[in-house]
Formats: C-alpha cells, sequence, structure tokens
C-alpha cells in the first residue's frame, strides 16, 4: 500500500520524530511504499496566498507534488503535538494548502459551497497520533477533545475517508523512558495492524 506520513513538529528529538520515524520504519519493513514529510525539516511555507484558494488557482511545484501524494494515498498518518487543542501552524498550514478542492473534496455541480462536499479521498484509513500534557480526564471534560473533531469529522469525514483512528500519548513531560518505548510499539502496532488489515481487504 502506498502510505503518506505528514509529520508536524519542529524539535528532531521530539517524541513526534520518534513515532513517526518509528511507524515509518515499521511500514517499511511491511513492505509498503511509504512518503515522509518532516513538515518543519522541509521549511513547508503554511501561508495560504490568494491564487491558490479557488480550485483552479495556480499551485505551485511542491504544492502539486503534495497534492498528488495525498490523492495516490491508500493511507493517511498524521503525527503531531496537541498546541492549544489544534496542530501546530506549519501543519494548519499544510492542510489549508494540500486540502484543497478538487484534491480532496468538491462540492456537486450547482452548489454554492454551502452544501456537504463529496470527499475525493483514496485512502481507505486515516491515523492521527497525538502527543499532550494535559491527562484524558482533563481533555475530555474541560476541552472536550477538538484534535478529534477537528481530524475526524471536519477533515477526514468530509474528505471520504471512513475509517479513522487516533491514538493521544499523554502525558509526556511526565512520562518515564520506559512509558515512551512502550507508546511507541503501540503507535507502530495500531499503524501496522490498521494497514494490514487495508491491505488484506484490497
Amino acid at each position: 500500500m502506498r502510505i503518506l506520513i505528514i509529520l508536524g513538529h519542529p524539535d528532531p528529538k521530539s517524541f513526534n520524530h520518534a513515532i513517526a520515524s518509528g511507524v515509518y520504519d515499521a511500514l517499511r519493513t511491511d513492505g509498503h511504499q511509504v512518503t515522509f514529510h518532516d513538515l518543519c525539516a522541509e521549511a513547508f511555507d503554511p501561508l495560504l496566498p490568494v491564487q491558490e484558494i479557488s480550485e483552479r488557482g495556480a499551485i505551485t511545484a511542491v504544492i502539486q507534488r503534495h497534492c498528488e501524494e495525498l490523492r495516490s494515498a491508500d493511507g493517511i498518518i498524521i503525527v503531531h503535538p496537541n498546541w492549544w487543542g489544534q496542530p501546530p501552524a506549519i501543519l494548519k498550514g499544510w492542510i489549508d494548502r494540500v486540502i484543497r478542492p478538487g484534491v480532496a473534496y468538491r462540492f456537486e455541480e450547482g452548489d454554492s459551497g454551502d452544501g456537504v462536499p463529496v470527499g475525493l479521498l483514496n485512502a481507505m484509513a486515516a491515523v492521527v497520533l497525538n502527543t499532550s500534557n494535559t491527562p484524558d480526564e482533563r481533555e475530555q471534560r474541560v476541552f472536550g477533545d477538538p484534535l478529534d473533531a477537528l481530524w475526524r469529522r471536519c477533515i477526514f469525514d468530509l474528505c471520504g475517508v471512513r475509517s479513522f483512528h487516533r491514538r493521544m500519548f499523554n502525558v509526556i513531560v511526565t512520562s518515564t523512558p520506559q512509558q515512551r518505548l512502550a507508546w511507541l510499539e503501540e503507535a507502530k502496532e495500531l499503524c501496522r495492524n490498521v494497514f494490514q488489515q487495508g491491505a488484506h481487504n484490497t
């Protein structure tokens, strides 16, 4: 399967990087064709120019490549920390520029843009792996887990990816090396299982 991994974290020594690298290696070992983008290391430009907004707007070669990789992916993995209940700005910019009309979704003919879009993505499943320093109980009670709503309902469901899996690893700041190793294995096992099942169903 063609798997796309998108990482949004500026620190190469972060646990997010360890997750993304570990999952990348595990899926490659399983024989998947994996494309990996470390957005910060690549200095991805998150600013959406006005000319890119419309479906037929002019886009750069870099954005075109990202769009083609997203369009052709059989599976998508997103790795990022929970910053103020949101992805880091660089990843939000990737969403704005790459999950675009004509690539990830479209509106029916005659729709002025106020209707429900038709999802265009071919991916059979998406996995989102997050880190946080907020305990689960407080996340749910106080904040309602906005990242789940963002990725599950606002993005992947609308773009046609119905099989969605997400894991939040917390609390990172007080975790032990042993706990992080266990979490890393859990992340790898989750992705392997999701895409192994998908490969058997294709």
